[in-house]
């Protein structure tokens, strides 16, 4: 049989204190769900036109490709064979003088 943790009668006996605080809590949030506006628009909104949006939409995409132009650091562009064999060779070079001081 399976108890409830309050009493094992049949019907849950909650504190008076809990029942008010549940009702006050529905209360408060039934009052300001009704003290919302109705969802009329005032004559000053107006929808927004279709242009707006547009240039809106190219703001913000412009937005995220500056920001990631300045977060993305520009990759060097890949070196040509002959360029890293003379950097090899020059390291090599550098690493066998070091070696002889």
């Amino acid at each position: 049989m399976i108890t409830n943790c309050y009493t094992a009668e049949s019907r849950a006996a909650y504190h008076p204190a809990v029942r008010i605080i549940a009702l006050l809590l529905a209360l408060a949030m039934a009052g300001s769900a009704l003290a919302q506006p109705a969802g009329k628009r005032d004559g000053r909104e107006r929808q927004m036109r279709q242009e707006d949006r547009e240039r809106m939409r190219e703001d913000i995409r412009d937005a995220y490709r500056d920001r990631e132009r300045r977060e993305r650091p520009e990759r060097a562009r890949q070196m040509t064979p002959e360029e890293r064999d003379k950097l090899r060779r020059d390291i090599e070079n550098a690493n066998r003088d070091l070696r002889r001081r």
